[in-house]
């Protein structure tokens, strides 16, 4: 089992759950749909040759985005990745996956 932790801007928050969730993420036990966000701030600078969904090459963005952790099978992380980066309005998404032991 994973933990699937990704960065997205409020505007898209429930649009990329909804795709991960599609693809198999967010289930546990009889449980499907399972996730802990919480509200922050990030930051980024396109640089050239950027096609940026936020902010202008060159300058620094801040802009509040949630974090989205939930639980991911290893048969399913491959599609849940794909689903994640087909759903996300960003060029280049930020997330990170680890594997976690569940009792």
């Amino acid at each position: 089992m994973y933990k699937l932790c990704f960065y997205v801007p409020v505007s898209h928050v429930e649009q990329v759950k909804q795709a991960v969730f599609a693809a198999g993420a967010g289930r546990l036990g009889n449980y499907d749909c399972c996730s802990w966000q919480t509200l922050g701030s990030g930051q980024f600078r396109p640089l050239a040759g950027s096609t940026p969904h936020l902010g202008v090459q060159d300058q620094v963005e801040q802009v509040e985005e949630y974090r989205v952790e939930m639980l991911c099978a290893q048969a399913c992380l491959p599609q849940v990745i794909c689903a994640l980066k087909a759903a996300h309005p960003y060029e280049e998404p930020a997330f990170d996956y680890a594997t976690v032991q569940i009792s």
